[in-house]
């Protein structure tokens, strides 16, 4: 059913009525004014109060004093021509909205207390600038605090930012669970806040990562203070659900300079100072030095250029050959990867290979590699074995072994002429993992040899879980055997071992006829060096079949 009107004929404006209902009008309005739940008040073009209800008197305690202000409001009202929104703070801290409608003389003005509206924004805010987990500020507030430090002018001394990391913490948290590890970065950041002056500033920036906004104290022996106490404290056993538990810290530390711009340049100075320190090792701290930016600078120019070498084609593989001692003749290759940069020339593995690793795109370059490797050695005579390196960061990808079985199925390449070389610290990690990997990659047939033995941490240990087909033994030791006992013991002995255990040693870094002779008398039974040959290009390795290798 349609709503009911009042007939047209009926309505009325105000003017048009009789003197007698025009005051019932005006009446009725003004009762609905006075008695209305909002705070609103009638103003003359002076700031005078026309009319006002019992809601706006409540809601600034009365109105007394308010012509003025009154006033400078209806002024903003006529210059304006429209409608304002203001917000007017009353001596008992309360905040009120008005709004602020203008009238032929003077305005209307509607009023509401914000107050409430403000504290929880405020309340909002703090949370959003609160670690959740400590309680400590979080990022964003530490950013905000510093920033308003270094625009403070005149400090007796100047600030320092300390940034600690925790060593271990990512292991410990997915051994021990995730309610563990919370707990443990409670007691972390309480005994941080124990090692603090009052004016100290303290943060939990991410996971296992703190800052420490160092004040008012001489710099740099303050800074070195603080960051061998939170190493000290931070290093000390924790118990946690009645298990004890041990970890590290590392930190970095800068000391701000006028010429530093702004806080995120310090933050960054003070993240190269500790990623500095832990390469020094746990326990250990760093302050930021400029030369630290200009490496920075360069590996960051570095890692755009080696990001873009592979789609470049500017990657080479040379193959250096191995050699049998049972039967003098080549039993494979080993593939080296080679950079020749437009712009930095010929680049050395040990300049670019750990910043592949660091940065990911070894995985990348690893694949390019495989896929290279295998495709040129498919075409090279008498079933020669090609030995391809394998990085940590590849070896940990979930799709080496898929990648493996393309590269062998697009290639055409026997899987037993395939040989992967990985480093022990592959294994370090996680060994579970790691030796279902090898097992896979055993199960498709190709072959494994461990690579660099003898300069890891565990080797007799990985020897006894998986069955490698090679030793490689590392060049350290064989460049020195013919004048160091020592060195020429460990060949020995890994030779011995790796005949008990029915595996192939390789001694790497032949160069001279003594280190021939050395290895061997050492047991070993393959060689591979300057001796036998530099590496090849695949161009090169047909002819160099076909002319034999040095008489030995």
């Amino acid at each position: 059913m349609a709503p009911r009107t009042a007939p047209a004929e009926t309505m009325r404006y105000p003017h048009e009525l009789p003197p007698q209902r025009r005051q019932a009008v005006a009446d009725l309005a003004l009762d609905t004014f006075l008695e209305m739940g909002r705070a609103a008040a009638i103003v003359g073009t002076h700031g005078e109060l026309r009319l006002v209800n019992d809601a706006f008197t409540e809601l600034f305690g009365g109105v007394d004093g308010l012509t003025a202000r009154l006033a400078k409001i209806n002024a903003d009202v006529a210059a304006s021509g429209g409608r304002l929104i203001h917000e007017v703070t009353l001596p008992d801290g309360r905040t009120v909205g008005l709004e602020v409608t203008p009238l032929e003389q003077g305005c209307l003005i509607t009023g509401f207390d914000i107050s409430r509206r403000q504290q929880r924004r405020a309340r909002e805010a703090q949370l959003a600038r609160t670690d959740d987990l400590t309680q400590l500020g979080n990022r964003l507030l530490f950013q905000e605090q510093l920033a308003e430090r270094l625009a403070e002018p005149g400090h007796a001394y100047p600030p320092a930012l300390l940034t600690i990391d925790l060593g271990r913490f990512k292991a410990l948290n997915e051994t021990l669970g995730r309610k563990t590890g919370d707990a443990l970065l409670r007691l972390v950041a309480k005994r941080i806040c124990s090692a603090l002056a009052d004016d100290d500033v303290v943060a939990r920036l991410e996971g296992d990562k703190f800052a420490v906004l160092q004040l008012g104290q001489p710099q740099p022996q303050a800074a070195a203070a603080l960051a061998a106490r939170l190493i000290d404290l931070l290093g000390r056993a924790y118990l946690v659900d009645g298990q004890l538990i041990n970890i590290s810290a590392c930190a970095g530390i800068v000391v701000v300079t006028p010429d530093m711009i702004d806080d995120e340049q310090v933050m960054s100075s003070a993240d190269l100072a500790l990623s500095r320190a832990k390469s020094d090792g746990q326990g250990s701290y760093r302050f930021f030095e400029a030369a630290m930016d200009e490496k920075m600078r360069s590996c960051r120019k570095l890692e755009i250029d080696l990001r873009r070498a592979l789609s470049l084609r500017e990657f080479s593989l040379v193959y250096q050959p191995q050699v049998s001692l049972h039967t003098s003749a080549v039993s494979g290759f080993e593939a080296l990867l080679r950079w020749q940069c437009p712009t930095r020339g010929a680049v050395s593995p040990l300049d670019f290979i750990p910043l592949a690793e660091q940065t990911g795109v070894i995985t990348s370059i690893g694949e390019w590699v495989l896929r290279t490797a295998c495709r040129e050695a498919a075409s090279w005579p008498n079933d020669h074995s090609i030995a391809v390196n394998v990085s940590g960061v590849q070896f940990a990808h979930p799709n080496l072994v898929k990648v493996v079985m393309s590269a062998l199925a697009e290639s055409g390449l026997a899987p037993q002429r395939l040989e992967l070389e990985i480093t022990e610290s592959v294994m370090l990690d996680d060994q579970g993992q790691s030796l279902t990997v090898l097992n896979n990659l055993r199960s498709l047939g190709v072959r494994m040899a461990l690579d660099d033995f003898g300069t890891g941490y565990s080797s007799l240990g990985y020897l006894r879980r998986f069955s490698f087909d090679k030793i490689k033994i590392d060049q350290s030791f064989v460049r020195g055997t013919a004048h160091d006992p020592a060195g020429q013991a460990i060949v020995r002995a890994i030779s011995s071992l790796g005949q008990s255990l029915g595996m192939k040693t390789v001694a790497e870094g032949v160069e001279t006829r003594e280190q021939f002779d050395r290895v061997v008398a050492d047991g070993c039974t393959d060689v591979q060096g300057y001796l036998i040959s530099r590496p090849l290009p695949a161009g090169q390795i047909a002819s160099f079949l076909d002319d034999g290798i040095p008489q030995l």
